[in-house]
């Protein structure tokens, strides 16, 4: 296996074996249409199942679009896994915070997930990763 961190909840990264059916995977793993991914992306439905079937390459600004909206590295999407570090990533954007702020928000969050179930907790990360690229809008 190749070093870096392989995505959550993919059972066989081989089955992966191409950008579309990565784009397709993490597509489908956020319950998102062909129709409504390509209008959360301002691309045609028609465009983005040529791009997962791999019948047509993309521009660099398509494949930032893509990447921002499934909330995935584009090192995933290019290579199948992704080579920088979960924590850094999280680290760089918390820096904007003072510690006391991350502290109280850390605490309110485990305070809030401390009653729920593994099962829950699964859904909840699903349900954040598919909340953050909208916020960002």
């Amino acid at each position: 296996m190749k070093e870096g961190i392989l995505m959550s909840g993919i059972r066989d990264p081989q089955s992966l074996n191409s950008i579309g059916t990565r784009i397709r995977y993490c597509r489908e793993n956020l319950g998102l249409s062909r129709e409504s991914f390509a209008e959360l992306v301002s691309l045609s439905a028609f465009y983005i199942g040529q791009i997962e079937r791999d019948e047509r390459n993309m521009s660099i600004d398509s494949l930032i679009s893509i990447c921002d909206t499934l909330n995935v590295s584009i090192d995933f999407i290019l290579r199948g896994y992704s080579k920088y570090m979960e924590s850094t990533y999280i680290m760089e954007k918390l820096n904007n915070y003072t510690t006391d702020e991350i502290d109280e928000l850390t605490r309110e969050i485990l305070s809030l997930l401390s009653g729920a179930s593994i099962e829950n907790i699964r859904v909840i990360k699903d349900m954040i990763k598919v909340l953050i690229p909208q916020l960002k809008r």
